[in-house]
């Protein structure tokens, strides 16, 4: 039954990983499920402490993936008009094709910022901080679920 477990908590870890940047799979969580998965076979146990922290900062990351493309756009001199916008495109996007969750951000703000009052100039200037805001979700993404594969190989070996 340990061998079976360990097989879908590698195959959660390598969906997680694609899930990090791919809309249509939550890579955190996928990852989180990954460790769980394997603190219950015998063969790999990992501490109380060490699970609740990577809850935590699956739920810290899950968050702030939502939030980063608007302070991306705020940093770049985006309004609340471009922020709004922002976080309503990243929700529409995560419906949309893979190339609509990096799209869609971006002419949210673009959008917002044109709906406010904004020129072209500084609502594409925020929409390109709505797009460095998701490239660095998709960054911490990326690292989280890394470093979950470093625990599993870990509590492994």
């Amino acid at each position: 039954m340990s061998t079976l477990i360990i097989i879908l908590s590698s195959i959660c870890i390598i969906l997680a990983i694609a899930g990090s940047i791919l809309p249509m799979l939550p890579g955190p969580p996928l990852a989180y499920a990954a460790l769980l998965l394997l603190h219950f076979t015998d063969t790999a146990t990992l501490s109380g402490t060490s699970l609740i922290i990577g809850a935590v900062a699956v739920i810290i990351i899950t968050i702030l993936d939502f939030v980063i493309p608007a302070i991306g756009t705020k940093k770049f001199g985006g309004t609340k008009y471009g922020s709004r916008g922002c976080m309503i495109g990243t929700v529409v996007g995560i419906f949309a094709s893979p190339i609509g969750i990096i799209l869609f951000p971006f002419l949210g703000a673009v959008a917002g910022e044109l709906i406010g009052g904004a020129g072209m100039e500084k609502a594409m200037k925020a929409g390109f901080g709505a797009f460095l805001g998701f490239i660095t979700g998709t960054f911490l993404k990326i690292i989280l679920c890394l470093y979950f594969l470093y625990e599993m190989i870990a509590a492994l070996v």
